[in-house]
């Protein structure tokens, strides 16, 4: 008996299949999840405008504002690991929604009590505590539900991270019109409304069915999560980089950008910087759409080299023209971006599905926790240093920070876990 001519491992005559098309992205789960996310990422990037100018212009002094801030971060700092548990022992749709629903339910209790006179501090800093709670167990969910609404995780990051470019731009620049506009009561009602309808567009979801184990405890998923995430020398090792790049880039980068730009061209330059970063972001996630490289780590880090355009030109800023300054940010916020979409779809395709929540939360977690410490030290720091060394230096620092993820060989050498669908 002879092969037939299509099953010839070799031989002239094997007839070869055309390639599989692509599976379509927009089908009516992404839309939805694409929908929830651009509404959820809309009003994250509303809020801290609405409730700095808010504040500020019923008297609180900065230190107020700082405090109300530092509670959501601080919260969703200390509780995001066990939002990572909950995703994996529940599901992350139903925790998500459940955050949304009280994200809308605090933020609209904050336009309220701003519409009816003055609140209290405390209210104030309790609100944002708990919201930064309910964020905590929203965000583990946000990797987890990727790979379920998305064939093409690639593809669909790359898009996620167009639209978290444009809701970089347009959630200031909203709140802020609404602000000056209307009230700040109407920017807090606004910024529940996206809540509102990122929980309701998670709710219209139709996903199979997902595989949990709500058998083992609380401590038990905490080593698990643990255990996956310190056994990936890739994982950790990022981590571990980031952290330097929070304490000297990420944590300094904006109160110093922001006293650099705006001392050298004026208050709503930095407005038009973060815009500009905002946009490069966009071109970042269009372009990763269509490269997939396939050592994904590899190529995004060569991309992160992009990325100190951004402190090096608030740093010069006092010497450079306002819009090369604007490209020096929006070229920063391409490499950026294209490095974040190959960072989620390697740990969305690496890690297994039932513990993509726990370990999507350290690693949130160990991303976030050193910018609290970058903050605070920056404003002593730059009294001795100066401002525009210090952003100097994190532009060296940053460039280092994307050395040392090529140089470090797990980042450089993993490969895609799955191939192109194409």
């Amino acid at each position: 008996m002879t092969d037939s001519p299509s099953s010839s491992p070799s031989g002239s005559t094997a007839t070869f299949l055309p390639p599989s098309p692509r599976p379509p992205l927009w089908t009516r789960n992404f839309t939805l999840y694409f929908t929830a996310r651009i509404a959820s990422l809309l009003g994250d990037a509303m809020l801290p405008v609405a409730l700095s100018v808010a504040m500020l212009a019923l008297g609180y002094g900065v230190s107020a504002v700082g405090y109300a801030l530092g509670a959501w971060m601080g919260a969703f700092a200390l509780f995001v690991v066990f939002g990572g548990v909950l995703a994996d022992q529940i599901h992350p749709r139903p925790l998500m929604i459940a955050a949304d629903a009280v994200r809308c339910a605090l933020i609209g209790a904050m336009a309220f009590a701003f519409a009816t006179g003055r609140p209290e501090l405390w209210f104030i800093i309790g609100v944002t505590a708990l919201g930064g709670l309910a964020t905590a167990m929203f965000q583990p969910g946000v990797n987890g539900l990727v790979p379920q609404v998305a064939a093409d995780p690639q593809k669909a990051n790359g898009v996620l991270r167009v639209a978290q470019g444009i809701s970089t731009m347009a959630g200031p620049a909203l709140a802020g019109l609404l602000v000056a506009a209307a009230s700040p009561a109407w920017a807090f009602a606004a910024t529940a409304g996206t809540f509102a309808a990122s929980g309701l567009s998670l709710l219209a979801l139709r996903l199979g069915a997902y595989a949990v184990d709500r058998s083992a405890s609380t401590l038990q998923n905490l080593k698990t999560g643990w255990h996956e995430f310190r056994s990936r020398s890739w994982l950790w090792a990022v981590i571990l980089i980031w952290w330097v790049l929070g304490v000297f880039v990420w944590g300094p980068v904006v109160p110093l950008g922001a006293a650099s730009v705006t001392g050298a061209h004026g208050s709503a330059a930095f407005g038009y910087a973060e815009g500009a970063f905002g946009a490069g972001c966009v071109l970042g996630g269009l372009v990763a759409i269509r490269i997939r490289p396939v050592r994904p780590l590899f190529g995004g880090a060569i991309a992160m080299f992009l990325f100190p355009m951004m402190p090096l030109a608030a740093g010069l800023a006092p010497d450079l023209g306002l819009p090369v300054l604007l490209l020096g940010y929006a070229v920063s916020g391409t490499g950026w971006a294209f490095w974040g979409v190959q960072w989620a779809t390697t740990v969305q395709t690496q890690i297994p599905e039932d513990r993509l929540g726990r370990v999507s939360a350290y690693e949130i977690a160990g991303s976030i926790l050193a910018v609290p410490l970058g903050q605070v030290i920056a404003g002593p720091a730059s009294s001795v240093a100066g401002v525009h060394e210090l952003l100097l230096l994190a532009a060296l620092v940053s460039t280092g920070c994307a050395a040392a993820l090529i140089a470090t060989a797990p980042i450089r050498r993993l490969r895609r876990a799955t191939p192109d669908p194409a």
